[in-house]
């Protein structure tokens, strides 16, 4: 979900103020159109690539770090179990419950390894992700969003295409608001006015470079 709101709001907001701030010194809608979508698969493209990389740097590192719970609990068993102990008490287990917990773990090695790591370093097989799946999600919602303001360009004229690009990209926006919300736990009418304010400061730099440009 992380990468799907990620890549309507990136593929959203910087083609919208792209596409504007070109429409602003453009002479026709085929200008803004090439420009648009140019800069859409460009951005797409891009931000695909930064996901894979990301999500594959922090798999690596956890991967490292489990690596290194691993060799430190192997030397010292009994230290990293008065860890996770202590973990486990400041976390708001009584003495006897962490005891507990501690001992039932034992039993099992390889979660005992795990939960040493976790408890540790914040490090857990369970928070590894697809590079390919995020990277390719990333890909698809931020072209997605990135067409809808400069799709308007190919089918009207500049200055129609203009009101229906920002008509249906509001919408998309709000959608999008609506939607953040709702996986975030947020109200939705703060959460929607700030996706629409973070759009419009990016639109009016767009508007503005193009004003001076022309």
């Amino acid at each position: 979900m992380g990468s799907i709101v990620f890549g309507m709001e990136d593929g959203t907001v910087s083609i919208f103020g792209l596409v504007f701030g070109v429409a602003a010194a453009a002479p026709d809608s085929h200008a803004v159109l090439l420009a648009g979508g140019t800069g859409a698969i460009s951005a797409a493209v891009s931000m695909m690539a930064g996901t894979f990389l990301d999500v594959e740097s922090t798999n690596d590192q956890a991967a490292a770090k489990l690596a290194q719970a691993r060799d430190r609990y192997q030397k010292n068993p009994d230290e990293e179990d008065q860890t996770i102990h202590h973990r486990l008490v400041s976390a708001g287990f009584s003495d006897s419950e962490a005891e507990t917990v501690t001992g039932i773990i034992g039993k099992n090695p390889d979660a005992r390894l795990k939960l040493a790591a976790a408890i540790d370093q914040g490090t857990a097989e369970a928070t590894r992700q697809s590079p390919v799946v995020q990277s390719l999600w990333m890909f698809v919602t931020d072209l997605f969003a990135a067409a809808v303001p400069v799709l308007p360009f190919a089918f009207f004229a500049l200055a129609t295409a203009r009101v229906v690009s920002l008509s249906v990209t509001l919408v998309l926006l709000v959608g999008l608001g609506i939607g953040r919300s709702v996986i975030g736990r947020r109200r939705a009418l703060p959460t929607v006015i700030e996706t629409i304010g973070i759009a419009a400061l990016a639109t009016a730099a767009g508007l503005a470079v193009g004003t001076l440009i022309s």
